[in-house]
């Protein structure tokens, strides 16, 4: 194994992280030769030649053998990614938006240039999941990949149903431990999980499914009478992200869910990770690790720059050799769909209801309702209404509806609603 010489961009949370790590491993034969940081102003512990603000200075240092990326800037990460292939260096990144949005054209310009971009502390922390699902699963069909794909939200979820702590409260705890940003939108809102989701997709099925095409709902809408809801049943409430083969067709989004005690997901809390997978041969498969978290994502990074060293390169197994699954949005969801007034929510959307009711303080609904409605702009930026999967999860494709029996349940709903809106005025 080679002596490694490391490239790094961003020295923040993760790059602190691998940082550390790589100092204290002694399996690892590599040391970080100069990194890159936007304010050279800034006091930092490490001696001041190691730190550039010049991005020059590490792209094209021809004693440089590895690029790693950690910066939070997509677009700007994207130019140092590119840059760096062009001028045969391979790449460690861990900028989950960039390679989800861009995983096609990187995949394009790794076999034009021969090198090699890995992002394993991109998706699920310190969980090994692309590499196994690259080289353990390569050549078996899955059905489904699914799971707690965000720390941080997993954290704030755990606060509320186990500390009884309010989302403000459980929020802030997280942000003072690092595992949420400032700005939180990423997260609670499902983006983090979804574009992490977008990249399983290519390893898992072959399949290259741009961000924007999948459904993501988030946490931050949560009423108190959802939380009630949940516990009166036995249920936890948690973000999950997962992709579904269904008659070879491929189906992902990104949704909160009630989860019932006896699954396998349901005892994953605070700041962990899980991945479920079930596979034509091998069933179901569980992994679980820390996904938030500055040193668990750098020894995902360190993990990949130790790989470049005996020159490991994704395969895209998947991709290359099976053929082309479609994705789709055509399938039904059973959900749970909460709200503050009638008419803040339109029930000719759902195909069937299952189940109703309303009252003053909390009124809801549970359906099936196809995916791609969902990507309609009065469910996704609505926040007075909160949607919550079921956990019995997909109902396969769609298929003939049973027109004149769904009529009559969205008229007797509407009746509800109109009684109700003439007793608050």
């Amino acid at each position: 194994m080679k002596n490694i010489k490391i490239g790094l961009f961003g020295f923040g949370c993760v790059g602190q992280g691998l940082y550390e790590t790589l100092n204290s491993s002694k399996n690892f034969a590599g040391e970080i030769s100069r990194i890159c940081i936007k304010n050279p102003n800034k006091a930092r512990k490490l001696p001041a030649k190691l730190f550039t603000d010049k991005k020059k200075d590490i792209l094209f240092d021809e004693s440089i053998d590895v690029i790693v990326e950690l910066i939070d800037d997509a677009d700007a990460a994207l130019d140092i990614v590119t840059t760096a292939l062009k001028n045969n260096k391979s790449v460690v990144t861990a900028n989950k938006k960039m390679v989800a949005e861009n995983l096609e054209y990187l995949v394009e310009l790794q076999e034009q240039t021969g090198k090699a971009v890995l992002y394993e502390g991109a998706v699920c922390g310190s969980i090994p999941i692309i590499r196994t699902l690259e080289e353990y699963f390569g050549h078996e069909p899955l059905n489904q990949i699914k799971g707690i794909f965000n720390g941080s939200t997993n954290y704030i979820l755990t606060k509320i149903f186990d500390e009884n702590l309010n989302y403000k409260k459980a929020l802030t705890q997280a942000q003072e431990l690092g595992f949420a940003e400032t700005d939180p939108t990423l997260d609670v809102k499902g983006f983090d999980a979804k574009y992490k989701l977008s990249i399983l997709l290519t390893h898992a099925f072959g399949i290259h499914v741009p961000p924007t095409q999948i459904v993501n709902l988030g946490i931050d809408d949560l009423k108190v009478a959802d939380l009630e809801y949940a516990r009166e049943k036995g249920l936890k409430i948690k973000l999950i992200a997962q992709a579904q083969r269904i008659e070879d067709k491929v189906y992902a989004f990104v949704t909160p869910q009630f989860i019932k005690p006896d699954n396998n997901l349901h005892s994953i809390n605070n700041e962990f990770n899980a991945v479920t997978l079930n596979g034509e041969f091998c069933d179901d498969q569980l992994f679980i690790g820390k996904g938030a978290g500055s040193l668990p994502t750098g020894a995902a990074v360190l993990s990949d720059i130790s790989a470049l060293s005996y020159e490991y390169k994704y395969e895209y197994k998947k991709h290359y050799n099976l053929g082309k699954l479609p994705f789709s949005n055509e399938s039904l969801l059973k959900v749970y769909v909460s709200f503050d007034s009638p008419k803040e929510i339109d029930l000719s959307d759902f195909e069937s209801i299952q189940h109703k009711y309303f009252s003053f303080d909390h009124s809801y609904v549970i359906g099936n309702i196809c995916i791609n409605k969902l990507l309609n702009k009065k469910w996704l930026s609505n926040s007075n209404n909160n949607i919550i999967l079921c956990d019995n999860g997909t109902e396969g494709t769609l298929g003939n509806l049973c027109v004149d029996s769904l009529n009559a349940e969205i008229d007797e709903l509407k009746k509800g609603q109109e009684l109700l809106q003439k007793i608050s005025v």
